[in-house]
């Protein structure tokens, strides 16, 4: 008689969010229906340092190798949805310096019907990164864990322009909101980016991180602490943008989830290696720089990295 199979043990991290097909056209070139979405490249870079499950639904037209891809990762794929019809696909032209970007056309297809449920192995990890999705689906998610993780939300201007109400119930619930300079603006009316990290925590968060794009990020704490500085990588020749912030997203989780605490310094140390892996997303079109990566790699570079600060 066969024994039945053990159960997948839980991974540490789960990330919810996005998968697409990415059409991208930057200075360097133009490629089509990359593999994408911010769950993509979240997952990837978590799973560099932690065990990893990815929540999303791709089409019938998913290709096999864009799957094998996040396995070889050592994804976890049991919260990964199948849908018939097509694979959520978004076309975007980014300008001469790469600062901004034009979205050519945005088509949702399966994602347009896309409602979380999550693996029951996946409820009970202790970290949570909720990608740049609809606050009622980041809700959904949250009502569905049996356990409380240290939860890291993403979100954009058009959820704080169209669900503000929505999005600040879910921002209460969690305990690290991610957001680019713009979007702490729209979200606090401050224009000082140090008063709207201190507006956010007052929104309920125990830390707030802005993300400024080739000028790095900080952190702020509710405990008083000074902010958490980083810069970001020098990197001289920029490929493809696409993904970066979520790549940043994504390895800092992860990070955290490899050493269990969440502190000042588990947080600089994961602030460092996010810098890294968000460079290496920017060095190559879609998620080849990424893929690439290996955490030898990646300590390496963190290594190099911190000799370059003060």
């Amino acid at each position: 008689m066969t024994e039945p199979s053990a159960p997948a043990p839980a991974p540490s991290v789960v990330v919810v969010g996005s998968i697409a097909f990415d059409t991208v056209e930057t200075p360097k070139g133009r490629r089509e229906k990359l593999q994408g979405g911010s769950a993509s490249y979240s997952a990837i870079a978590s799973a560099l340092f932690a065990s990893t499950g990815l929540v999303g639904v791709v089409g019938d037209d998913f290709p096999d190798a864009y799957t094998a891809a996040y396995a070889r990762a050592g994804i976890d794929l049991a919260g990964l949805a199948r849908a018939p019809g097509k694979t959520f696909h978004w076309d975007g032209t980014y300008s001469a310096d790469m600062n901004s970007r034009r979205t050519n056309c945005t088509e949702l297809n399966v994602f347009a019907d896309f409602s979380p449920d999550l693996p029951d192995s996946y409820r009970t990890a202790p970290f949570l990164c909720l990608g740049n999705i609809a606050p009622s689906l980041q809700a959904r998610v949250l009502d569905q864990m049996s356990s409380r993780p240290f939860t890291m939300l993403d979100t954009m201007e058009l959820w704080i322009d169209t669900a503000r109400a929505e999005l600040l119930d879910v921002v209460n619930r969690v305990d690290l909101l991610t957001v680019n300079e713009h979007e702490a603006r729209a979200l606090t009316g401050k224009t000082s980016l140090l008063e709207a990290a201190r507006a956010i925590l007052r929104l309920g968060p125990a830390w707030a991180l802005v993300k400024k794009g080739e000028h790095g990020a900080f952190l702020m704490g509710r405990d008083g602490g000074d902010p958490v500085l980083v810069p970001a990588w020098p990197l001289e020749d920029v490929t493809d943008p696409t993904g970066a912030g979520d790549t940043f997203a994504g390895a800092l989780i992860g990070s955290l989830a490899s050493g269990g605490a969440v502190d000042r310094e588990a947080f600089r140390r994961a602030l460092l290696r996010a810098t890294v892996a968000s460079s290496c997303t920017c060095s190559a079109f879609g998620l080849e720089g990424l893929s690439a990566l290996t955490r030898a790699d990646l300590d390496a570079r963190s290594a190099r990295f911190r000799s370059m600060l003060p």
